[in-house]
């Protein structure tokens, strides 16, 4: 064999040998770089999409810590009373939404806890609900009260001097045409009637503001469970001596037998009509019959402040709720740059109420009467920073019973909160 036949062979024999060597060769590859945080801006900044799904999330919420000083109710402007305490709550909100083909999905959580001096420290669950489309089940702030569509109901402080505030279970349908928006929903107002309450509210939304009206149907409680809840020492009510000595009864207009009422309420919101970064908000109701949406917070004693879910059923101890058949108020907030202000005010009239008690006049016995009540709120902020903020307000309210007399309460609190 020739020198040039064996390079021959030896060149042709070159890539098997190659080929034998790649395939004993282990090869890992590579892995590729994990997409584990992807924002979602289709419902705006915060969200972000769940790893392996289209589903998006938002997690957020703040820390409070408030210092409150309450007076306690002063019957005829004497006898003022001052405590103070210290809040620390947590908030922390869950919005979970996708797109499906009727709409979108959606399920927001809001979970809470406050620790403050006479009160449980336990986390509760202050909103849930689902939304697919129009549609929303849950629990949330009344019709009455939420922001249905936009508009805000309440005025423009932290202490928004809303009548007929508090939670319920709900259903609604909403339906949305451009700036308008028509809802009709059911709800349980937790006092014990019946029949669910029927509400209806049409908003109209647009750059310069907008504005709503809102209309409920309420079974009132029954007789029989009104006697009940009524029937009772009415010095339960009264948490310190300095408070007036009168228990607040059924209303006269519940005591007819006709146990429907019906109530509007309607506000108008503008923005920067006054001045950049300003808003303007005015409303007011009227219930043709006492219910639960026409009631305030009563005036409580120092400790137990101020009812945050009032319940003609089961009142606050120390704390007399009240029904307001017509109220009016406005509120003004400006802005300027990290610095804030609001002022609002509110002035109603009260149903015919009965008290029990010591009379006026020294006797004990019954007595019947109206009243006005007025409110005025202010309120200071300051933004810290993007996320950390300062607040400081002061309140004032009022009742004053014809041929009774009045009760007034001023309180305020300072605040620091770090959103995130």
């Amino acid at each position: 064999m020739t020198i040039r036949s064996l390079l021959l062979a030896a060149s042709a024999s070159l890539p098997a040998l190659t080929g034998a060597q790649a395939a004993d060769a282990v090869v890992v590859p590579q892995a590729e770089p994990a997409d584990f945080v992807r924002v979602c801006d289709v419902y705006g900044a915060g969200f972000y999409y769940i790893p392996g799904t289209e589903t998006c999330l938002n997690f957020g919420g703040y820390l409070r810590f408030d210092t409150i000083v309450v007076g306690s109710p002063a019957r005829n402007l004497e006898g003022d009373a001052y405590e103070a305490r210290t809040s620390i709550r947590t908030r922390l909100n869950f919005d979970v939404r996708e797109e499906t083909e009727l709409g979108t999905l959606r399920a927001y959580a809001r979970l809470q806890n406050t620790n403050s001096s006479g009160t449980d420290n336990e986390v509760e669950l202050d909103q849930g609900f689902v939304q697919l489309g129009g549609f929303l089940a849950g629990y949330r702030d009344s019709m009455w009260s939420s922001d249905i569509g936009g508009i805000e109901d309440g005025l423009l402080t932290d202490t928004d001097l809303v009548v007929g505030d508090f939670n319920t279970n709900q259903m609604s349908y909403t339906f949305v045409a451009g700036n308008l928006s028509a809802t009709l929903g059911l709800e349980d107002d937790q006092t014990g009637d019946a029949t669910p309450d029927v509400h209806a509210k049409l908003v109209y939304s647009d750059t310069w503001g907008g504005a709503y009206l809102s209309a409920v149907y309420d079974e009132t409680f029954n007789q029989e469970d009104a006697a009940n809840a009524f029937a009772r020492d009415p010095f339960d009510y009264q948490g310190i001596e300095t408070y007036p000595i009168f228990l607040p009864r059924l209303p006269t207009r519940l005591q007819d037998g006709n146990n429907d009422a019906f109530a509007l309420k309607g506000g108008v919101l503008l923005k920067n009509v006054i001045a950049p970064d300003s808003s303007l908000k005015v409303e007011g109701h009227y219930a043709f019959d006492p219910t639960v949406y026409s009631s305030i917070a009563g005036l409580a004693t120092t400790s137990t402040f101020t009812a945050d879910n009032p319940n003609v059923l089961n009142p606050e101890p120390g704390s007399v709720p009240i029904f307001l058949e017509y109220a009016v108020g406005a509120g003004y907030a400006q802005k300027f740059g990290a610095l804030g202000f609001a002022v609002a005010g509110q002035f109603g009239r009260t149903f015919d109420t009965g008290f029990f008690g010591q009379l006026p006049d020294g006797r004990f016995g019954a007595i019947e009467s109206r009243g006005d009540y007025y409110a005025f709120v202010g309120n200071l902020g300051y933004q810290i920073t993007p996320k950390f903020a300062s607040l400081a307000e002061v309140s004032y309210r009022n009742v004053d019973f014809d041929r009774i007399g009045e009760v007034d309460q001023v309180s305020g609190f300072l605040r620091f909160q770090r959103d995130f």
